[in-house]
C-alpha cells in the first residue's frame, strides 16, 4: 500500500489523483489539503479517511473541524498546515497539485524530510529551479513531473542517457485563439479565452494557455527538469494534443509519447514509477486521427513564449516577476478590469521595472513575488 499526501486536492490535478486513487486499490490518501472550499474537503475526508487535512486559513480550519468532529481526522491550517500535510512521517509522495508559489515551502519540506514529489506545481521550478533540482540530489529524492508535457519527455527518456539528448520538442495545442491576429484579439472576453479546444483545466491555466504563458512556463520548468539548455528547447504547435512532447537525440531519432488528452495518465505514472498499470479511458484510433498537423507558434501575437524565454535567459529574480506579474494580469482580466492583451502590457512593465538579483535565496524570490504583485497593485488598484 503507497501512502501518498495530496497539497491541493480540490482542484483539478487533486481530483483527478483521487480518481486514480479510487481506480486502483492500493493507494492509501494520508493528507489532504484545499485553499477555502471546505464542502469538497469534507467530502474528501469522508470518503478518503486522511489523518490530516489542511486548509488556507484558520477561520475555515475552525469550520471544517465543526463539520467532520466524528471523525479521527487532524485540521490544520495555513502554511504550518500545508507543511505539517508535506512532511507527514506516514506519507512516501507528495503531490504538489496546488497552484502557485504558494507551493514552494512545503515541497522543499517535503523533500528535506525525505518524500518523493510528484510535480504539478510550475512555480517550484520555474523560480527556484537553482535551489530544488539540487536539493532534491541532495536529499536522494525523486522529482516526478505531473504536466503532461514534462511527463511525456520523462517517459521518452526511461531507459535512456541524457547526455545524448539533442532537442527537447515541447508540444502545444495553440490554445483557443489559435491562428488569431493581434487585431482579432482586442476585444475577446473572459468566456471566450476559457474555452480550450482540447483539455479541461482550472481558469488560470486555461488562460495561460491562450495567451502562451503556459508553454513558456513548461519551457522554463523542462530547463531545470532535464538540465537543457534554451536553445535546445523547442515548442511546437500540434493541435489536437494527441503527441504530449517528443526529444530528438544526438543521432537524429526522435521519440514521441502519444496519447488523449487525459491528465490521470501523467499523474498515474508519477505515482507509480517505473511500472506501468491499466489505465481506464479512450485509446487511440489512428485510422479515425487520419493525420497530425505541426505549426509554429505564433510568436508575435502571443508573447507569453518570448517573454518567459527572455525572463529565463536573463535568470536569477527574473523568472519570479514573470511568473507573479503573470498571476496577478490573470487575476486582473478574470475579473474583467483589463483586456486579454494587456496581460502582457502588465508582465513587460513589471518585468521592466525589477532589479533582477543573480541568485536569489528563497526569502528573495518570496519578496520578489511581494513586490511583483505591489507594484501591479499600485498600477491597478488590485487589492491583495
Amino acid at each position: 500500500m503507497k501512502k501518498i499526501a495530496i497539497l491541493g486536492s480540490t482542484g483539478s490535478i487533486g481530483t483527478q489523483t483521487l480518481d486514480v486513487v479510487r481506480a486502483n486499490g492500493d493507494l492509501e490518501v494520508v493528507g489532504i489539503s484545499a485553499g477555502s472550499n471546505i464542502t469538497l474537503l469534507e467530502q474528501q475526508i469522508r470518503e478518503f479517511h486522511p489523518k490530516f487535512a489542511a486548509v488556507g486559513d484558520e477561520v475555515k480550519a475552525a469550520e471544517l473541524r465543526d463539520r467532520v468532529k466524528d471523525l479521527p481526522v487532524k485540521i490544520g491550517s495555513g502554511m504550518d498546515g500545508m507543511i505539517e500535510l508535506a512532511t507527514m512521517p506516514e506519507s512516501e509522495i507528495l503531490v504538489t497539485a496546488i497552484v502557485g508559489m504558494i507551493g514552494i515551502r512545503p515541497t522543499v519540506a517535503a523533500m528535506k524530510a525525505g518524500k518523493d514529489i510528484a510535480l504539478a506545481n510550475k512555480e517550484t521550478l520555474v523560480t527556484a529551479g537553482h535551489i530544488i533540482m539540487p536539493l532534491a540530489e541532495e536529499c536522494g529524492v525523486q522529482i516526478l513531473p505531473v504536466d503532461s508535457e514534462h511527463s511525456a519527455i520523462f517517459q521518452c527518456l526511461h531507459g535512456e542517457n541524457r547526455k545524448e539528448i539533442e532537442k527537447l520538442l515541447i508540444t502545444a495545442s495553440g490554445g483557443p485563439f489559435r491562428g488569431k491576429t493581434r487585431a482579432e484579439l482586442e476585444n475577446v472576453t473572459v468566456e471566450q479565452a476559457l474555452r480550450h479546444p482540447n483539455w479541461s483545466m482550472g481558469h488560470k491555466i486555461t488562460i495561460d494557455s491562450a495567451t502562451l504563458v503556459n508553454k513558456g512556463l513548461e519551457v522554463m520548468e523542462a530547463k531545470w527538469l532535464f538540465g537543457v539548455d534554451l536553445d535546445h528547447i523547442q515548442v511546437v504547435v500540434q493541435p489536437k494534443s494527441i503527441i504530449h512532447s517528443m526529444v530528438e537525440f544526438k543521432d537524429g531519432a526522435v521519440m514521441a509519447q502519444l496519447g488523449t488528452p487525459d491528465m490521470k495518465l501523467p499523474i498515474q505514472y508519477a505515482l507509480y514509477y517505473p511500472e506501468r498499470r491499466f489505465l481506464a479511458g479512450d485509446r487511440l484510433d489512428f485510422a479515425a486521427l487520419a493525420q497530425i498537423t505541426f505549426e509554429k507558434p505564433d510568436m508575435d501575437t502571443f508573447l507569453g513564449l518570448p517573454m518567459a524565454m527572455q525572463a529565463s535567459r536573463t535568470g536569477g529574480s527574473m523568472p519570479t516577476v514573470f511568473n507573479a506579474a503573470n498571476e496577478r494580469a490573470v487575476a486582473l482580466f478574470l475579473a474583467k478590469k483589463i483586456r486579454f492583451l494587456e496581460i502582457y502590457d502588465v508582465i513587460a512593465g513589471a518585468m521592466e521595472a525589477h532589479k533582477t538579483i543573480a541568485d536569489p535565496t528563497l526569502e528573495q524570490i518570496l519578496a520578489a513575488e511581494q513586490e511583483t504583485y505591489e507594484w501591479i497593485a499600485n498600477r491597478y488598484k488590485m487589492g491583495e
